[in-house]
């Protein structure tokens, strides 16, 4: 299967943009076929290589190593002239670009998309920022802490009447709005077949972390209702929250319905907790949540981890452990679904980074090399794509221009 056929075999995208969201985009299509060209700048390359922990590999972090998976680095300085000069002939043959600069950047440097699309008219160009293109906030500065607030997802996220806290400690805003950065790309190379038109795509870094509260607005709109914090558990089903085992791990249960909670009583050897003139339906429990959630959770502390999941397990109740890395790393079905990949270096040996999501049974994607080491595609680049000879490159490098 390494060479099998890929859905975006042929598109070549230039990644001109640092850190996660919009070159998380761009990993996606590599992974599914495309030629993705990392623009770096000549000295030091993108900051991005020194974000997380550092390898023994020219300094670069294993961040940079997971994220810039299957592309292929250039060093070229788009604010010099001759460096916009040698931008604009990539770029007329090129289907994608993807920058994530505060707008009005390439403007600045006489890449704005007037000048992008008469070197290319089928030009896409994914722009990702923290507040978008347009609106009153577009200049500000924006990072996936900011979006996480500014969306409305890091208010919700904490103990009730507590301090908010980070959803989750993984730059999450910025990999969701990778993600629809990517399928906005399908959607405009899919319009390109169709017309030979290219487009922008706008994305601002919030804008995907709204888009995931479910019925956060309309029940706003409709109801004047303002969602608080509700630590672990949820106003809309109970028992559904997180729950610790006597061995001092944890477990999730969900039980979104009344079947599920009389199969939990069944479990729990307790089957009437679940008559209806008990517990049976979900507005008696949420009506004594407190009572409910403490009963269960006393039969759960009184148990390890996994004798409570085996029960869960035996009586079909929705359960799930609260994985550790560690956990992950010894669980089956992690395993079993390739979703940790050991992808080979020449320097460090074999890395494990996350596999490829989604999976296709016909044309799979795949991790085909870890993240580039600084420039080493100039030449093929340079050379071979756009012709230029090993002199007037070298002439280049010294001038600082890649």
């Amino acid at each position: 299967m390494t060479n099998a056929k890929r859905p975006l075999d042929g598109i070549r995208v230039l990644d001109i943009a640092t850190f996660i969201a919009a070159p998380y985009a761009c990993a996606i299509l590599g992974e599914f076929g495309a030629e993705v060209i990392k623009v770096e700048q000549p000295q030091g390359g993108d900051s991005f290589r020194r974000f997380g922990s550092i390898t023994g590999r020219d300094g670069d972090s294993l961040m940079w190593l997971s994220e810039a998976r299957n592309k292929e680095s250039v060093t070229l300085d788009l604010r010099k002239p001759e460096g916009r000069e040698l931008f604009l002939k990539l770029v007329a043959r090129t289907d994608v670009i993807a920058e994530n600069f505060r707008p009005g950047t390439l403007e600045k440097w006489g890449l704005g998309w007037e000048e992008l699309r008469r070197a290319n008219p089928g030009l896409i160009l994914l722009r990702i920022s923290g507040y978008g293109q347009t609106g009153p906030y577009k200049d500000r500065p924006g990072f996936a802490r900011i979006a996480h607030a500014f969306g409305g997802l890091s208010y919700l996220a904490g103990m009730p009447g507590d301090v908010p806290v980070t959803p989750g400690s993984t730059s999450l805003a910025d990999y969701m709005s990778g993600l629809y950065g990517a399928i906005g790309v399908l959607l405009a190379l899919r319009h390109k077949d169709a017309t030979g038109e290219g487009q922008i795509i706008d994305l601002a870094l919030y804008e995907s972390v709204f888009r995931a509260l479910d019925e956060i607005a309309p029940a706003f709109a409709m109801f004047g209702k303002v969602r608080e914090r509700e630590g672990s558990g949820t106003v809309n089903a109970c028992p559904h929250g997180h729950f610790r085992c006597g061995d001092g791990k944890w477990v999730a249960l969900a039980c979104t319905t009344d079947r599920m909670f009389a199969r939990l009583c069944e479990a729990m050897e307790r089957p009437e907790l679940a008559e209806e003139a008990k517990w049976g339906l979900l507005r008696h429990r949420l009506a004594e949540r407190v009572d409910v959630d403490a009963l269960v959770g006393h039969w759960i502390a009184g148990r390890p981890r996994e004798t409570v999941m085996a029960l869960c397990l035996d009586f079909e109740v929705p359960a799930a452990p609260l994985n550790t890395i560690a956990d992950i790393f010894e669980d089956p079905q992690f395993q079993a679904r390739g979703n940790l990949q050991e992808v080979a270096d020449a320097v460090l040996g074999s890395v494990v980074v996350p596999g490829v999501v989604p999976k296709l049974s016909a044309t799979p994607g795949r991790v085909e090399h870890l993240g580039p080491r600084l420039g080493e595609g100039n030449g093929r680049v340079y050379g071979g794509l756009l012709g230029l000879g090993k002199a007037e490159i070298e002439a280049l490098k010294e001038k600082g221009v890649i």
